[in-house]
C-alpha cells in the first residue's frame, strides 16, 4: 500500500511540474515559431512589393501609358491565391488600380484594412504579431465569412508615379498556420510528457525494487544474526549454570591456581580465581578487576595470568582482555562479523571479539 502511494505522489509531482514547464515552454516556442513564420512573410512580401514597384516604374519610364502598365500589371496578378499573400496597387488617394480581385478596382482602400500609414513605416513580425492576437480577440470566429481578410504590411512607391505597391498579408491563413503550430506543439508536449512520466515511474519503480530487495536480504542477513546472537546468549546461560554447578576438585594436581597475588599500592592482596571479572592491560600495566568492583594490578603479563587460569572459566578476548565466564552480561554484534561483550562490572573499554576469535569462542561456549 506504502508502494502504490510513493509511486502515486512521483506521478503527481512529475505531472504538476511538467504542466509547468511544458505551459512556459509552449509560449516560448510559440512565439518563436510564429516569429519566424511572420518573419518569413514578410521578407517575402516586401521583396515582391519591390520587384513589382520596380517593374512598373521601368515600364513607365520607357513611355509606357500607365493604362497600358495597369492592365499589364491586373492581368499578372489577377486571380492570383488570395490564401497566401499579394501585392495590389493603388494611388495617393487611396484609390485601388491593381488588384487580384478584380471587383476591388477602383475601391477606395479601407482604413480596416490599411495597417501601415505611411510610405516609411517600417513592419516587424513582432508588430504583424501582436496586430494577430489583437484581431483575434477582438473577432467572433463565427462571423468570418471566408479566409480572404488582409492586412497591408509592406508600402512601396513606384517611381515617377502617384502610385504606390502594397504588400498584403492574410491574417486569417497566417493565424491559422500559428494556431496549428501552437496544436502540434501541444500535441509533441503531450506525448512526450506522458512518455516521460511513464518512464520515471516505471524507472522509480525498478529502482524502488532493486532496493527493496537489497533491503530484504539484509533484513534476512539480520534477522539470522539476531537468531545467532540469541542462540550464543541462550548457550551463555546455559554454560554460566554448567560452570556454576561443576565441583571444584581441590587436590587435583594439574588445576589451576585458584588464588593469584595483586597489589593495592604497597600492599599485597590474593584474589581469589572465581571473584575475579576480567584481567585488562592498560600502558603496560595489568590490573584485575573483581566482581564487586574491586580494582587491583599485578606483576604478571596478561599471558602468564592467562596460562595460570582455568580455561573453563576464563577467556583471552583479545590482546587486552581476558573475561571469566560469570562477568559476561551480554553478548551483541559488533561490526563486521564481530562480537561485543558487555560484562558487569562494566568496562571503560569495549571488549571486542574479532571475526577470527569469534569461532573460537563460540566453541569455549561449547556451541
Amino acid at each position: 500500500m506504502r508502494k502504490d502511494k510513493l509511486y502515486l505522489l512521483t506521478f503527481l509531482s512529475l505531472s504538476i511540474v511538467f504542466i509547468i514547464i511544458s505551459s512556459v515552454a509552449i509560449r516560448y516556442f510559440v512565439n518563436e515559431a510564429a516569429d519566424k513564420v511572420l518573419d518569413t512573410q514578410l521578407e517575402f512580401s516586401k521583396r515582391e512589393a519591390k520587384q513589382v514597384a520596380m517593374l512598373i516604374g521601368n515600364q513607365l519610364q520607357n513611355g509606357i501609358s500607365k493604362e497600358n502598365v495597369a492592365e499589364s500589371v491586373q492581368k499578372s496578378i489577377e486571380n492570383s491565391n488570395l490564401d497566401a499573400g499579394f501585392v495590389s496597387v493603388f494611388n495617393w488617394s487611396g484609390e485601388i488600380v491593381c488588384h487580384p480581385d478584380i471587383k476591388q478596382l477602383g475601391q477606395q482602400i479601407s482604413n480596416k484594412e490599411s495597417f501601415v500609414s505611411s510610405v516609411s513605416d517600417e513592419v516587424t513580425s513582432e508588430d504583424l504579431y501582436k496586430l494577430l492576437q489583437q484581431n483575434e480577440a477582438d473577432t467572433d470566429p463565427l462571423n468570418f465569412k471566408d479566409n480572404t481578410d488582409s492586412e497591408v504590411v509592406y508600402l512601396y512607391p513606384v517611381s515617377s508615379s502617384d502610385w504606390i505597391v502594397g504588400a498584403h498579408a492574410n491574417t486569417i491563413k497566417v493565424s491559422q498556420q500559428i494556431k496549428a503550430i501552437k496544436s502540434n506543439f501541444q500535441i509533441i508536449l503531450v506525448v512526450m510528457g506522458f512518455l516521460f512520466i511513464l518512464s520515471s515511474v516505471l524507472i522509480v519503480r525498478l529502482i524502488g525494487s532493486k532496493y527493496e530487495k537489497k533491503l530484504e536480504i539484509k533484513n534476512e542477513k539480520l534477522s539470522d544474526e539476531i537468531i545467532n546472537l540469541s542462540k550464543l546468549n541462550s548457550a551463555l546461560d546455559t554454560y554460566q549454570q554448567q560452570v556454576s554447578d561443576r565441583p571444584q576438585l581441590e587436590d587435583d594436581e594439574n588445576s589451576s591456581k585458584k588464588r593469584i597475588l595483586t597489589y593495592v599500592r604497597n600492599e599485597l592482596l590474593p584474589v581469589a580465581t572465581e571473584d575475579i571479572a576480567y584481567v585488562y592491560t592498560d600502558t603496560g600495566i595489568t590490573y584485575v578487576m573483581c566482581s564487586d568492583g574491586k580494582r587491583t594490578t599485578s606483576n604478571l603479563s596478561l599471558d602468564e595470568l592467562h596460562t595460570n587460569l582455568d580455561s573453563t572459566y576464563f577467556f583471552r578476548a583479545n590482546r587486552q582482555f581476558i573475561i571469566a565466564i560469570s562477568s559476561i552480561d551480554k553478548i551483541v554484534k559488533y561490526g563486521n562479523n564481530q562480537l561485543k561483550i558487555l560484562i558487569n562490572p562494566n568496562s571503560e573499554v569495549d571488549i571486542i571479539i574479532s571475526k577470527n576469535k569469534a569461532a573460537e569462542f563460540k566453541k569455549w561456549l561449547n556451541l
